[in-house]
């Protein structure tokens, strides 16, 4: 088993109402780093956000409108990753996740991770990897000033499914510039929408009424031509002699076209998320092993990192059970504000789906917990800081974890 390590530096008030300054939280993320570098976790996955959450809530349509401060702090990916490295000396870095959709592009995005590849292994002895998440962004307020919205009448009716088409367009000229290629517009994949792109009969039905009115049609279409987001001319990024053994790519995705999608570019791995189901986890990795890209190499399952909120409780002074109840009551507490941040309202269910996902309790159960739910050959994305801006605790349950669980999970494991 793997085990590395997510920083959100989400800049939203505790359970007690605590909202630290963005100095602080930067700071916190810096220790939280050290630490994990010391302590041998394998990636530290770094989230990025864009624009005020905070903000946003006074919008026509705010997409979370009960979120409290900022989502989180990293807004230049980049720029904090050569910091990060700069710090540390054996931890690798990733992004969970660019939004390739937002700050510029995919051309820009591209353009940007080029660069730090070219910084970060100008040193010959530098074998640190950069992994980049990228996704089309969980948040749509933070593309939309990029002129990620409806253009059209067909485009409104169609996005919910649209903009997962504009993902691909963006993910296949963002691969393609990272390979090296010289590349155009038209050289980059159409967008046809047809009933196989929508949930309902009711969705498609919307759409193709909207393509008759907005066209002048005097049929119902099949199929609808999207005309293409990004619209160029012969073009190629520079720095483009950079590294790229030291880059290691990740779609944020489980839609299964845009996985096998990806890979008929490069190796491209895949996330998942904390309260993904073993089932979907499972198809997910057959379907890897079927496509992932043959310059990758064999697909392991240590190729989709398993993200896990961690409330674990070895604090001294308290007994086994103390520890156990502390704990349940951290997660407890933490993701009822998660979800009532989400969404406005607490869903007992997603809560209590959430906390099955979480590795919660003392570090016995902890590490039965381990064993019992993942496989020997995962990859654990452990998440701390989760609504906890106590650094020192935060930097006590890493090194309860790596110190104490991990060496129990190895020995459970063998013992099986």
């Amino acid at each position: 088993m793997e085990h590395d390590i997510f920083f959100s530096i989400s800049q939203t008030p505790d359970e007690n109402g605590h909202l630290p300054d963005e100095a602080t939280m930067l700071r916190n993320y810096f220790q939280q780093l050290a630490c994990a570098d010391e302590l041998g976790f394998g990636t530290g996955w770094i989230a990025q956000a864009h624009l005020s959450t905070e903000t946003q809530k006074s919008n026509l349509q705010p997409v979370v409108p009960h979120w409290k401060g900022e989502v989180g702090l990293c807004t230049d990916f980049p720029q904090l990753a050569l910091e990060s490295f700069r710090r540390t000396s054996s931890i690798e870095i990733g992004s969970a996740v660019i939004s390739i959709l937002a700050s510029g592009g995919p051309i820009a995005q591209a353009e940007r991770i080029a660069n730090l590849l070219s910084l970060h292994g100008l040193d010959p002895q530098e074998h640190r990897r950069l992994h980049v998440g990228f996704s089309a962004g969980r948040f749509e307020f933070m593309a939309r000033p990029y002129g990620i919205v409806p253009r059209n009448a067909v485009e409104e009716a169609a996005w919910p499914a649209l903009r997962g088409q504009i993902f691909l367009e963006a993910a296949e000229i963002f691969l393609r510039l990272l390979r090296g290629d010289v590349i155009n517009s038209t050289q980059i994949r159409s967008t046809v929408l047809s009933r196989a792109n929508f949930r309902s009969d009711e969705d498609w039905h919307a759409v193709q009424e909207a393509a008759v009115e907005f066209e002048g049609l005097d049929h119902v279409p099949d199929e609808i031509e999207i005309p293409s987001r990004y619209v160029f001319e012969d073009l190629k990024i520079v720095p483009s002699d950079f590294r790229r053994e030291l880059l290691g790519l990740v779609a944020g995705t489980h839609d299964p076209n845009a996985q096998t999608f990806v890979n008929s570019i490069l190796p491209v791995k895949v996330f998942n998320l904390s309260i993904t189901s073993p089932e979907v986890i499972d198809a997910t990795h057959q379907r890897m092993a079927e496509v992932f890209h043959p310059d990758g190499g064999a697909w392991k399952r240590s190729d989709m990192p398993r993200t896990s909120f961690v409330f674990l409780n070895a604090e001294e002074g308290l007994t086994a059970e103390e520890q156990s109840q502390a704990a349940h009551r951290e997660a407890q507490t933490a993701l009822s504000a998660y979800w009532n941040a989400l969404e406005g309202t607490i869903d007992p269910e997603k809560v209590n789906r959430a906390a099955n996902n979480a590795l919660i309790g003392n570090v016995e159960e902890v590490a039965a917990q381990m064993v019992d739910r993942f496989h020997p050959e995962d990859r654990i994305m452990a998440w701390f800081d989760f609504f906890n801006h106590d650094s020192d605790r935060v930097c006590r349950n890493m090194t309860a974890y790596m110190e104490r669980v991990v060496p129990l999970v190895e020995d459970l494991l063998g013992g099986q």
